[in-house]
């Protein structure tokens, strides 16, 4: 069966969000450092937030249909469980991917329900819409059929969600981030082992203001899956002429890099400089927040953006204005893109008390500079996916 559309040109709700049976919260997700890291194997430092999506779910009767609605999109689409093929609709291989990952794990256990969603998390922003989108409905899922889902098999049957329907290659932190996130609490990931550490977050009086460009990304595209394949090259190199006992990128020490650059070309050293450095930069973050060390945490994001920019080659004339312009502010002590690149948000470190006149100042630069709007997202840290109704 192919999936079909329903009501396109006038959406009516598919029911009452007052008879859902269950009812979940999904959040985006910050990253205060360790950008590209987790596919590489490495420490990142991520945080679940205050914007969300928000799932109505109500079992429908039926064995295998399933109605989807998709309230910012104006969208809704019906699928068949028996069924569960790709889409030509990006957002819906989001749904469908997580779908067939739970039908693997819990064959026979799924029947036919309809599902309402609302989103406050802007699309192509760099706080993993995808992510919450995808461990929302399979968090949803699992708690309207009983399934008992595990958090480590919701993360993991989301990422896969992402690799084989839609196409993105991405790691494992926007799902941890989203699943396991705790309130006033950055999580230190080993993304190897998936081993963390809840590093309680204290910046007073100092506050994360996200800046989003308005250009957007899609993490689809070749761009970003090519920065993939770059770094599972320089993993070969280091493999075949350095250390055959080295398994991920992150092991490698920047001596040994530099030591050994003859064997690299010039833009497959430089990915692998950048992974090692923004590394061992998180686990100096780390440092800075258990110590209340704002100078140095601003300090370390601004040497995130600049390896971002130069070495791994993922910002964009946008983001790299925002981050400069920053710099003309003493009550600004960092900024950096966040995110996949190529369009999305930055992250700043601002104080409190400045960020109505920052915003001021930033907007009218920017909208001189690039003709486009920009769009301030104040965010506090939150707690991961969480049931709101059973």
């Amino acid at each position: 069966m192919k999936n079909s559309r329903i009501n396109e040109k006038e959406i009516q709700y598919l029911f009452n969000v007052s008879e859902s049976d269950v009812i979940v919260e999904s959040p985006g997700r910050i990253n205060l450092i360790g950008e590209h890291i987790d596919y590489n194997g490495g420490f990142v430092l991520p945080a679940a937030i205050d914007k969300k999506i928000t799932f109505f779910f109500k079992k429908n009767d039926s064995d295998s249909v399933c109605n989807i609605q998709s309230v910012n999109y104006n969208s809704a689409f019906q699928l068949n469980l028996n069924s569960l093929n790709k889409s030509e609709n990006s957002w819906e291989n989001y749904i469908l991917g997580v779908l067939f990952g739970i039908s693997q794990l819990k064959p026979n256990h799924l029947k036919g329900f309809d599902c309402i969603i609302q989103s406050e998390l802007p699309i192509g922003s760099g706080i993993s819409s995808s992510a919450a989108l995808e461990c929302g409905m399979a968090k949803g899922i699992s708690n309207l059929f009983n399934l008992q889902l595990t958090d480590i098999e919701i993360i993991k049957l989301s990422r896969d969600a992402e690799h084989s329907f839609v196409g993105t290659k991405c790691g494992i932190m926007d799902q941890f981030a989203v699943t396991k996130g705790v309130e006033n609490n950055f999580i230190l990931l080993d993304c190897d082992t998936l081993e963390y550490d809840l590093i309680e977050t204290d910046l007073e009086p100092y506050t994360i203001l996200l800046l989003n460009t308005n250009v957007s990304h899609n993490l689809a595209t070749s761009s970003y899956n090519k920065r993939r394949e770059e770094c599972d090259t320089a993993l070969s190199i280091i493999k075949s002429k350095i250390n055959s006992a080295i398994n991920t990128l992150v092991e490698i020490t920047e001596e040994e890099l530099l030591q050994n650059k003859h064997l690299f070309p010039e833009k497959i050293f430089n990915r692998a400089l950048y992974v090692t450095q923004e590394n061992q930069r998180v686990l100096k973050a780390v440092k800075a927040l258990k110590n209340n060390s704002i100078q140095e945490i601003g300090s370390l994001l601004y040497q995130s953006h600049e390896g971002l920019q130069n070495l791994y080659e993922v910002s964009c004339e946008q983001l790299d204005f925002m981050v400069e312009f920053s710099k003309k502010f003493d009550f600004v002590k960092g900024s950096r893109m966040m995110g996949g690149g190529f369009g999305g948000c930055t992250i700043n470190l601002i104080h409190k008390d400045k960020t109505e006149e920052y915003i001021g100042e930033i907007s009218e630069a920017y909208k001189n500079k690039f003709s486009i709007s920009l769009t301030p997202i104040h965010v506090s840290v939150s707690e991961g996916v969480s049931i709101k109704k059973i």
